[in-house]
């Protein structure tokens, strides 16, 4: 047995999941999430081994729903991607509905929200937002992308609030800023990225405001107008961050060095933007492996503090 498959049994074993079934799900949601998310993948590993399968079943459902999406490598039409996502969305739905599921995803899924009593309407609104990237490519308002980015983000910080601990109703809504944060950082690292795929989701109202047109951006060239504009996107970040920031302290504390690490990695991508000088067509803003180190080390020891300081909960 290799090191990865000792900590995928350690961990199920701790949650208390026994079903071998299960175990293979949960199992396949680390898989993808380790493939896709580094960042998020490396918070996790500052949570109790105990949570950590819960927050892999959540990212596992979100990332192969956007692989059915945005796979590069799929020969797959959009009326053809639109039609796997209908098809599997409608699958997750009902078993979410009926708790129970046989799809290789679905059932961690399914157990997860069972175990914390998620709303099923976030997973209805992620699941929305991810159909949108099919057939909408531009929104003319931040409030046109907050219907977005309410679905793709806000609401993955929304489910994984009952997972991490709430000691108060007040960490739900830091926890969908912090959600929206996260999603915003993402969307100026990849403007050169999603002008490939067809797609521009800085709002185009705004942009033009500080004078930039969608052919502008087409012919990739930082200009000061498009530095300005993203220079404001990167103060919302900014703003979002230091609002949501509190919040985490309204988390159960074994969960906050997690999120405080997400925070300041993701939310730092916008840092690294600024320090390759705003040129997101010529390279890709990273953060790199001496910050991840930086931030994770003594996250890591705060985390140990937390849970040596707090008797073991069980999540049956």
């Amino acid at each position: 047995m290799n090191c990865w498959t000792r900590q995928v049994m350690s961990e199920l074993d701790a949650a208390g999941i026994t079903d071998p079934a299960l175990r293979a799900s949960y199992a396949e949601c680390k898989r993808l999430n380790s493939l896709h998310g580094k960042t998020y993948f490396l918070a996790t590993l500052l949570l109790p081994p105990a949570k950590r399968p819960f927050v892999h079943a959540l990212y596992g459902f979100a990332r192969y729903a956007d692989e059915i999406v945005d796979d590069l490598a799929s020969t797959l039409s959009a009326k053809e991607k639109e039609s796997a996502l209908s098809t599997w969305s409608e699958q997750i739905l009902n078993d979410l509905a009926n708790g129970v599921s046989h799809d290789h995803i679905g059932a961690a899924l399914v157990d997860t929200v069972q175990r914390f009593d998620i709303p099923i309407e976030h997973f209805r609104a992620f699941l929305h937002s991810m159909a949108m990237d099919i057939s909408i490519s531009r929104y003319e308002s931040y409030e046109d992308l907050l219907e977005y980015v309410y679905g793709s983000a806000a609401v993955i910080g929304l489910e994984m609030v009952p997972i991490l601990g709430p000691l108060s109703s007040a960490a739900y809504p830091a926890a969908e800023k912090l959600g929206i944060a996260f999603q915003l950082a993402n969307f100026i690292r990849d403007v050169g990225e999603d002008l490939e795929r067809g797609r521009i989701y800085l709002p185009l109202d705004e942009l033009r405001s500080f004078n930039v047109s969608e052919e502008m951006l087409l012919e990739r060239v930082v200009t000061p107008q498009l530095r300005a504009a993203l220079q404001f996107n990167i103060e919302r970040v900014r703003q979002l961050q230091r609002e949501a920031q509190p919040g985490i302290q309204l988390l159960a504390p074994e969960s906050r060095a997690c999120i405080e690490a997400a925070s300041e990695l993701y939310c730092g991508i916008v840092d690294e933007v600024e320090k390759i000088d705003y040129q997101i067509f010529a390279k890709r803003a990273k953060t790199s492996t001496t910050r991840r180190l930086a931030v994770a080390i003594p996250a890591f020891s705060r985390a140990l503090v937390a849970r040596r300081a707090r008797p073991k909960i069980s999540t049956n």
